[in-house]
């Protein structure tokens, strides 16, 4: 017969077993939760890495994905035309595009979706020589305008002359492929179309060629999203909840930038590609820009407005960019 005390201390330690094996369940379950049952989803950037992406780095550095249960392989592309497509095939399961594009694609019954407004204003932007004689559209007249053959840069600068009383027949459109910043230095064109404000206006400012810029929103184009995250109609509505875990991660992470700009850029820096380096003081600069560009005000990060959605549609028709009539509304989706 066992003694009171031997059975106390019999129970004792039994029960110490019992709670050093449920803790080390517990951290063994946490373990799995952190790493094998994370999701896996794939994003392709629309260009490399640069400071308007930071916010993705910042959600993967600081463990926002994780959080929510994803693991997210950021891809870069071999073409400008591979996000969308690639999308719309769904290779990958999200991407970032261009609202005009997106509209566009879906004039040519591609079913893709916008998810996500990520910058909020153009910055593709007409650019022209700060001492030189043209200050408005209007001022192109028998000018040359150098461009990446890119159609839809061609309707901007259509709307932009009608808009500002100019004849766009007198403009003479020059391909110069993507080597806008030549093109520039070497004065073979009087302006550039296709140069982001963000990245070829700094970097012709820091080659000493101070440019100005003239926005489309001023002059007839609507103030479009220049930035977008889109999907397939097909992915958004077969697992909504992880684009909504992914814009849950990616707002925090925005928001981590905006109140930590500096260490944001530097978690940006690390994970420059390779075969593109990156210079601190241009993505210094461009992140300034981006900023107030990226903000929803007192929206969510990355709502849409279905105005702005119809305005662009409206204008893409009417430049003859998409040939059939399309919804607007069934375009985008906030979550």
């Amino acid at each position: 017969m066992t003694s009171p005390v031997k059975k106390g201390f019999f129970i004792m330690i039994c029960l110490l077993i019992f709670l050093v094996s449920a803790c080390g369940k517990g951290a063994s379950d946490n373990t799995s939760g952190s790493t094998g049952k994370l999701q896996k989803v794939s994003l392709m950037l629309d260009w490399y890495p640069n400071a308007v992406h930071s916010f993705l780095y910042v959600a993967i550095e600081k463990g926002y994905f994780n959080e929510q249960g994803l693991d997210v392989d950021i891809q870069m592309p071999a073409d400008t035309n591979d996000p969308l497509r690639l999308v719309a095939a769904e290779k990958i399961d999200m991407a970032i595009s261009y609202q005009p594009q997106v509209l566009v694609a879906r004039g040519e019954e591609i079913p893709v979706q916008s998810f996500a407004a990520i910058v909020r204003h153009p910055l593709n932007q007409l650019m022209v020589p700060t001492d030189g004689p043209i200050h408005s559209p209007k001022d192109l007249t028998g000018k040359t305008v150098g461009y990446p053959a890119i159609p839809l840069d061609e309707a901007i600068i259509q709307t932009m002359m009608e808009s500002d009383g100019g004849d766009v027949k007198k403009v003479k459109m020059v391909d110069v492929g993507w080597d806008l910043i030549p093109a520039m230095a070497t004065k073979k064109t009087d302006a550039l179309m296709g140069g982001f404000i963000n990245h070829e206006k700094l970097l012709l400012e820091k080659e000493g060629y101070p440019m100005r810029t003239l926005n489309p929103a001023d002059y007839g184009v609507p103030d479009y999203y220049e930035l977008v995250l889109v999907a397939s109609e097909k992915g958004l509505k077969a697992k909504p909840e992880v684009f909504k875990k992914f814009i849950a991660a990616i707002t925090k992470g925005q928001k981590f930038v905006v109140d930590h700009p500096v260490e944001g850029l530097s978690i940006l820096m690390g994970h420059e590609e390779k075969a593109s380096p990156l210079e601190k003081d241009i993505e210094t600069k461009s992140l300034q820009i981006l900023l107030p560009l990226m903000d929803a005000k007192d929206k969510p990060f990355g709502s849409q407005d279905r105005e702005t959605w119809e305005e662009v549609a409206e204008w893409l028709k009417s430049t003859k960019m998409i040939k059939q009539e399309i919804k607007a509304k069934d375009a985008f989706i906030n979550f």
